[in-house]
């Protein structure tokens, strides 16, 4: 039998005292907590990342590179502005493998719904795409709007791996869409990627080396989105080692 609230005795509701002397009643701390709770189970993040919060973000370790506490000082300042500063915008979390992009993520995610009492969506775009694809078969009985909805209507959305599936003229026209329509709602998107945020010959090999150099995020969602995306996100750069092969590596004992 779950333990009665000692506040509300269960009631959810606790009597304030406003400054002028008269009283109020306002949730208590125990409703907002099984709300928050409510939505962060709704947010669908992954079990494997179910932990993530902003507080138990590393960024101290040894190796650590000095972007990771910069990127978490940038999500937790977003946190507090969010939603009246932050006007609709979001943050691109772009860097290597292994850094804690997704941990960033879903942190500021959990953080948004909690404090901020927003809701919000986690989403894999190669997951998202696989979905989409499966609503064109027949004997599925989703269709492609159904998939899609969720995603459209979400307060904050985090979409992570951006650019993971392989660029065709589909990939490219599904992910203008999905970002097109949240621009245009002036809804919030926190992105992740493994891809430079680069414009084409920024910071790029020219000449013999050119034709070795690594993908952008441009080449993987169309140069059009990802110069859509500097107009909906901040972007915040994330470098270091990896973080997996090293301080989280999977050990025995």
């Amino acid at each position: 039998m779950p333990e009665v609230c000692p506040i509300c005795n269960g009631s959810g509701m606790r009597l304030i005292e406003r400054p002028d002397g008269s009283r109020a009643a306002t949730d208590c701390s125990c409703r907002v907590a099984r709300r928050a709770g409510r939505l962060i189970e709704q947010a669908r993040i992954p079990q494997r990342y179910a932990h993530c919060t902003l507080e138990d973000y590393e960024t101290a370790f040894p190796s650590a590179d000095r972007s990771l506490g910069k990127a978490l000082l940038q999500a937790r300042n977003f946190v507090k502005a969010y939603p009246l500063e932050t006007e609709g915008k979001g943050l691109l979390l772009t860097g290597s493998i292994g850094v804690g992009k997704t941990h960033l993520a879903v942190g500021m995610l959990q953080a948004l719904i909690a404090e901020r009492g927003a809701r919000g969506l986690f989403v894999d775009y190669r997951d998202l795409l696989k979905q989409v694809q499966n609503s064109y078969n027949k004997n599925v009985s989703a269709t492609e709007l159904e998939v899609l909805a969720p995603v459209f209507d979400a307060e904050v959305l985090v979409l992570d791996e951006l650019g993971a599936s392989k660029p065709t003229d589909w990939v490219w026209d599904t992910v203008a869409h999905i970002l097109n329509t949240r621009y245009n709602d002036r809804r919030t998107t926190i992105i992740t990627t493994n891809y430079a945020n680069l414009a084409p010959g920024d910071g790029q090999a020219t000449g013999p080396r050119a034709a070795v150099r690594e993908e952008t995020l441009g080449d993987r969602i169309g140069e059009r989105m990802r110069s859509r995306l500097q107009e909906m996100c901040v972007a915040v750069d994330v470098h270091g080692a990896d973080f997996r092969q090293g301080v989280a590596r999977a050990r025995f004992g």
